[in-house]
């Protein structure tokens, strides 16, 4: 067999069909890989007599010891409080987190993800955006595809058709702590509020939030669950503002996060109703919020602590050559305060 000239680890990984990033590991020999396709690469190396070049030995042997991180918008305290956890865990094994904030900007999102990869960071983390989406953009899966071929990409939401790590929160399962908690204080008008339909996370909690008012026998009212615009606390007041318009208001009301629970909370103390004596209201995503609101705020915890750890410890993995689970679910916890109580029954 003739050698191919200027033969690249590109085109191994091409012939091989593995990522270049497997390549340049099999001849640095610094890092697992599977057996099967070691040997295929091995085979595909001594067929064209390929000699790499110093820079494609180095691809694997120099690191940045930087891992770039993506998230939606650090202004709120669910992202604040993800990045700083994933940040503590890659400090403890001497990686930098180099975050970028695009507030919700899909062309942001593009361009950080360029400039990562240009950088050469050793894994990229995209918490938020497009990552959330329902139904997901097929030019932004094909840009990450083309990223994760040479760097590990790890999501915190799904992106269809593509080849990332994912680390996700179990949203059916923070549903069932929720509402099985609600209901046993003896309530049964329960409303949902906030949150967008083409927000993957929002339609999983309303799917199980149906489910599960049916399992227990309870009426799905259709008024009771409120589109909201935002998931911030004026969206909050704005969904309650829809309820008051209905002959029936609910007894507890389930907020999609805690700031659509502080804004109905606002919304409620203006029309002098009292929480959690006359409505309850329960949230998600347990940040600083359900502590400063008054009465404090019960709210679903997913233990961050160990969520970034999942996140950054799937980017080691990953950036090792070592096996990842495609897929890791972080499951929920109710944290009790003083914003839900009993439904006091009226004969």
């Amino acid at each position: 067999m003739a050698v191919k000239k200027n033969l690249t680890i590109y085109d191994i990984a091409k012939e091989a069909g593995v990522s270049p990033a497997t390549v340049s590991r099999v001849l640095t020999g610094n890092a697992r890989v599977s057996k099967l396709k070691k040997e295929r690469i091995e085979a595909i190396i001594k067929k064209y007599d390929f000699k790499p070049n110093a820079l494609a030995r180095g691809l694997s042997e120099t690191k940045s010891n930087v891992i770039g991180m993506i998230v939606a918008d650090i202004r709120n305290p669910f992202y604040a409080t993800v990045f700083l956890e994933c940040e503590k865990e890659a400090s403890r094994y001497g990686y930098t987190l180099m975050v970028c904030n695009t507030l919700g900007d899909p062309d942001l999102e593009n361009i950080y993800l360029e400039k990562m990869y240009e950088q050469r960071v050793d894994a990229i983390i995209n918490v938020g955006g497009r990552v959330d989406d329902l139904v997901s953009n097929t030019d932004f899966v094909d840009h990450v595809n083309r990223i994760a071929n040479v760097i590990p990409v790890i999501i915190t939401g799904k992106l269809d058709g593509s080849d990332c790590y994912r680390v996700n929160i179990d949203q059916m399962q923070a549903m069932e702590v929720v509402m099985d908690y609600i209901i046993s204080l003896g309530h049964k008008d329960i409303a949902l509020i906030g949150g967008r339909d083409n927000v993957q996370s929002t339609v999983d909690k309303r799917s199980r939030y149906k489910q599960l008012l049916k399992r227990y026998g309870i009426n799905v009212r259709n008024e009771y669950i409120v589109e909201g615009k935002r998931y911030d606390d004026d969206s909050g007041y704005e969904c309650m503002q829809k309820l008051f318009a209905l002959e029936q208001l609910p007894t507890a009301i389930i907020a999609i996060n805690d700031f659509t629970a502080a804004g109905a909370m606002r919304a409620l103390t203006e029309r002098g109703i009292s929480v959690p004596e006359e409505i309850s209201i329960v949230s998600f995503d347990n940040t600083f919020i359900a502590e400063v609101t008054s009465p404090k705020l019960t709210s679903v915890s997913y233990n961050y602590e160990k969520f970034g750890e999942k996140i950054v410890h799937a980017a080691l993995s990953a950036i090792r050559g070592e096996d990842v689970p495609r897929i890791q679910l972080i499951q929920s916890e109710l944290v009790i305060r003083g914003s839900c109580a009993k439904l006091n029954k009226v004969d």
